[in-house]
């Protein structure tokens, strides 16, 4: 067990690195409104965050994270461009026997600059390298923004293409969904039954017949929901060239290099990739100048899908010894400051590093 003074002192010593590469040091809230998270990622995030009530703010929620706050402050007053540090304790809620910590220190750094938003990327990710050098980490990459793009460009309905896009950040439920769409898994039984039902009679029928109303829908919003399940089931399957492709992407792991030269082949037949891709090259470049070696960095293209889902462009993230979770992560979230900024936008990278994992692995504590 690492004292909590040394993993406070290690903290220390990265945000004055932060510092020290020009960010400024703010601090957050500890209680954040609970309103706002759950816009951004739905209830879902009540399954991993302490909420709480308060008789005058409402429902709160333990800091999951700094991203979120900062990107709120710095929108609303913030210069531009501009650098941010921050240190302190977040809250996360863990798997029973996970063996993780549900209270950590972190210590982040974000850049907001809209003029060369590659040249960012390679910057924070240079930065914790060098700060991370001498402990022999696995650094790995990833481009959340390719898949995206790709989703956008596929020859479908919007409303699948949305259900597509709001499930990147769940791998399994994403897969679920591509594989329906694709024609490649069969209709979910209880799915089959209701469009039986619906063939019957009408949905505003069927809700009457059903009795009670129960539930905090409308009986018109139920019955649209159930007018969209009907045309969708109509929807003729994803191609078949486009699916593949897609399957492809989703398992594309290799060196940064030689994955930017396979993507580069399938951008003929998935063309709406081509401004994500465009962006992976300039980011690779940047990197090379700053001495990262593009033909050793790991790529996976699905990297940073189980994420907190804000990343829509690069991620990355730097890896320990096996059984331990990243030592940092971060990436790219230009459409959260769209979102927080009510309407008004400018693109964003960060990461963050967990000190009392680099205190364990530098006592010899792996």
């Amino acid at each position: 067990m690492i004292p909590k003074p040394a993993i406070r002192a290690e903290g220390e010593r990265l945000l004055a690195a932060f510092v020290a590469a020009g960010a400024e040091p703010v601090e957050t809230d500890l209680l954040q409104p609970a309103e706002t998270l759950l816009d951004l990622y739905g209830e879902d995030i009540r399954a991993r965050a302490y909420t709480t009530q308060d008789p005058v703010l409402g429902e709160m929620m333990l800091r999951p994270d700094f991203t979120v706050p900062v990107v709120q402050a710095h929108m609303a007053h913030g210069a531009d461009p501009a650098r941010y540090a921050y240190l302190g304790e977040v809250f996360r809620k863990q798997a029973r026997r996970s063996g993780r910590a549900s209270e950590y220190l972190q210590v982040g750094y974000e850049v907001f600059d809209r003029q060369a938003p590659e040249a960012a990327d390679a910057e924070v990710f240079a930065l914790f390298r060098d700060l991370l050098a001498d402990l022999d980490l696995r650094p790995v990459t990833g481009d959340v923004g390719i898949l995206m793009a790709a989703v956008r460009g596929l020859e479908t309905t919007e409303r699948r293409k949305a259900a597509l896009l709001r499930h990147i950040w769940r791998p399994g439920r994403f897969k679920a969904l591509l594989d329906r769409f694709a024609g490649r898994a069969p209709v979910p039984a209880g799915r089959v039954r209701l469009l039986e039902r619906l063939a019957a009679g009408s949905p505003l029928a069927l809700i009457e017949e059903a009795g009670t109303f129960v539930g905090l829908r409308t009986a018109d919003e139920i019955a649209t929901r159930a007018e969209a399940l009907v045309a969708d089931a109509k929807t003729p399957p994803i191609k078949a060239t486009e699916a593949a492709l897609l399957y492809d992407l989703l398992s594309l792991e290799a060196p940064a290099a030689h994955a930017l030269d396979h993507l580069r082949g399938i951008t003929p037949l998935l063309p709406a990739i081509a401004p994500a891709v465009d962006r992976f090259a300039a980011r690779l470049t940047a990197l090379a100048k700053r001495g990262v070696d593009v033909t050793t960095l790991a790529f996976e293209a699905s990297h940073g899908r189980t994420s907190l889902e804000y990343y829509d462009g690069f991620v990355f993230s730097f890896h320990g010894p096996a059984g331990l979770p990243p030592v940092a992560s971060g990436g790219r979230y230009d459409a959260l400051t769209a979102v927080l900024g009510s309407g008004a936008f400018i693109p964003a990278v960060g990461g963050v590093i967990r000190p009392g994992l680099v205190a364990r692995l530098k006592g010899g504590h792996a």
